[in-house]
């Protein structure tokens, strides 16, 4: 490997402004907003096409050097964050919307588009994009990750979105994953393979994504109860009715208080669902009535609505700034975002063991989750300068995977492996990590995309210290 003449040959396709040695840009690609930490990365790149992306892959090829590829860094996992001596490829230069098709509900972007630009786009026909993980990051990394979010429950999943994927593979080669139709019943599932890939087995350039109508009126509405228990069952029943919910998400106790401390609100400190309702007004008015008769059924304290504009991006924000919360409430600590997606059956019992857990090792954290869909996470603030603190740490989050994976879960439900979650993979997935791995091995033979993250290498040693407790 040389890292020194694979920059030098990139002088040869690439304008002087896209390669950068800068120490404060190389420490800037290092991290991503998780607690997880690595090397320096020696170079980044910054393509502005298709065709810079497939000379870059070339160039790594020919000189063996590692790349990792970056969108805004705001994973959690340490994705982006580099494990040996490695360049890194920047996509924020390749940010166009490419193509709008309203009459196909579709839109075709480069990787560097953010959410937030792509619905200001699409607001001008009356559209907008469903997944919404809460940062606004790049459809590249969210594709890279298969983000999800709040609307999963009534959209689905980032993988769900996907048409088609133009990727740039560890050769250079470029090839499509999919097509505009709707279906179809050719060939392997390609764009399945590579939304979730995180980075291993190629570059994304250019994603065909599914779009919505907006609309036509929206509700928001909070309900509190006696019990995390009491707060899931509701949302099991509200799911068997056919209320056509768009989002719901679980807040627990202490995560309300952090928030009512930090966001100067006063939402009562319990279990309460944040949910939002898609549809026609007449018939969400005949859906709210039907809904509060099926949460009085599960002990609800107290319910109420909003349609306003105003009042709803308020909730929301809420929501949305739950971790900023905690950060700023802790200063001095880092935050430790875990995830883990359970059936929905075996939810309540999850967010119990966790808070349950989180006492025992008396740590500091809280619990939200997107509980229509199963998935929840648990905001942790850690002194990283406490070892015996870290060790707990970790333990908790050992823990709680464990609790899934026994229960047919997965131990990360959106943030994604990196490395942080790599070592449960033989755990989840036995002999099918060996047929990744092959697949692996067949599109990037030198392993030069993003190493050390996802899959663990043939060979490597496994942790199995899962606890089980």
């Amino acid at each position: 490997m040389s890292v020194s003449a694979f920059v030098e040959s990139l002088h040869q396709f690439l304008e002087k402004d896209q390669i950068s040695e800068n120490e404060t840009i190389r420490e800037q690609h290092s991290i991503d907003e998780s607690y997880h930490k690595g090397g320096l990365t020696q170079v980044v790149v910054f393509p502005r096409s298709t065709e810079d992306t497939a000379q870059i892959l070339k160039a790594a090829s020919r000189h063996a050097v590692p790349v990792v590829p970056f969108g805004l860094g705001t994973s959690l996992e340490g994705h982006v964050v580099p494990l040996k001596e490695c360049a890194t490829i920047d996509f924020i230069e390749m940010n166009a919307v490419l193509d709008v098709s309203p009459d196909d509900l579709m839109v075709t972007v480069q990787p560097g588009v953010t959410r937030s630009q792509l619905n200001r786009e699409l607001k001008k026909h009356g559209l907008f994009f469903s997944v919404d993980p809460g940062a606004d990051a790049t459809l590249g990394g969210m594709a890279a990750t298969n983000a999800s979010g709040t609307t999963s429950v009534r959209y689905g999943v980032m993988r769900d979105q996907v048409r088609d994927l133009e990727v740039v593979l560890a050769s250079g080669e470029v090839i499509h994953t999919g097509s505009r139709a709707a279906k179809s019943s050719a060939g392997l599932h390609l764009n399945g393979l590579f939304v979730g890939s995180e980075g291993i087995l190629g570059c994304i350039t250019e994603l065909t994504l599914k779009v919505y109508g907006i609309p036509e009126f929206e509700m928001a509405g909070r309900a509190t109860f006696k019990s995390v228990e009491n707060a899931v069952q509701a949302v099991v029943s509200l799911l068997q009715s056919g209320i056509p919910i768009a989002r719901v998400e679980l807040l627990d106790e202490i995560s309300l208080k952090q928030l009512n401390h930090h966001q100067k609100t006063d939402y009562p400190e319990i279990p309460t669902l944040f949910m939002e309702f898609h549809g026609n007004e007449d018939g969400l008015a005949q859906d709210v009535e039907f809904m509060k008769e099926i949460v009085a059924m599960y002990d609800c304290e107290a319910i109420e609505f909003v349609s306003n504009h105003a009042e709803r991006t308020r909730l929301w924000e809420a929501r949305h700034n739950l971790a900023y919360s905690f950060i700023h409430g802790f200063p001095g600590r880092k935050m430790m975002v875990t995830d883990v997606c359970v059936p929905i059956s075996e939810l309540a019992g999850a967010v119990r063991h966790a808070q349950e857990k989180l006492l025992e090792l008396n740590l500091i954290g809280g619990v939200t989750g997107h509980v229509g869909d199963g998935n929840f996470h648990v905001i942790l603030m850690i002194d990283l300068s406490d070892s015996e603190e870290k060790v707990r740490a970790n333990i908790f989050n050992e823990s709680l995977v464990a609790y899934g994976l026994e229960r047919n879960g997965t131990s990360t439900g959106e943030h994604g492996v990196g490395y942080g979650k790599q070592k449960y993979m033989q755990r989840e997935f036995g002999a099918a990590l060996g047929v990744m791995q092959q697949i692996k091995s067949v599109l990037d033979p030198q392993g030069i995309l993003n190493p050390g993250k996802l899959l663990p290498a043939k060979g490597d040693a496994v942790d199995e210290s899962v606890s089980k407790n």
